[in-house]
């Protein structure tokens, strides 16, 4: 997975138990998700479709970093699939400990919002990957 976006805990993210609120992280997530399917289908207009079961498995506190890392999972005729791990980083350590993971599907679209589909070029890209990746094994 790669680091696809961090941000940093602050006052005005806290909910009612003194942790993040879980909406702000959930927002923090699809954002991330989707400037990563944009970049990797050059295109901005991408609609999140479907975001799959969270569990929120840590708490993050105020002054906490969070790094969000993602990858492509799948591409469809008008979807792309990004698999997301979200981390609290210690500063002092530099250790992480996992917080949510998640699965993001996303579809592209035309200036109407009618699913269009990706370009071949970003298909045939992914597929090397995934054959660079096998090889790797």
């Amino acid at each position: 997975m790669n680091l696809i976006s961090t941000k940093v805990c602050k006052k005005g993210d806290i909910g009612v138990h003194n942790n993040l609120f879980g909406g702000t992280m959930l927002c923090w997530v699809d954002e991330a998700a989707c400037a990563m399917a944009a970049e990797y289908c050059y295109t901005p207009l991408m609609v999140t479709l479907k975001m799959e079961e969270v569990t929120f498995l840590a708490p993050v506190k105020v002054n906490n970093i969070v790094k969000i890392y993602g990858s492509v999972l799948a591409i469809g005729n008008s979807s792309i699939t990004i698999s997301l791990e979200v981390r609290r980083c210690s500063v002092y350590t530099h250790e992480e400990q996992l917080v949510l993971s998640t699965r993001v599907l996303f579809c592209r679209i035309d200036e109407d919002g009618t699913a269009i589909p990706i370009s071949k070029h970003v298909k045939k890209r992914f597929e090397k990957e995934q054959e660079a990746a096998k090889d790797m094994k």
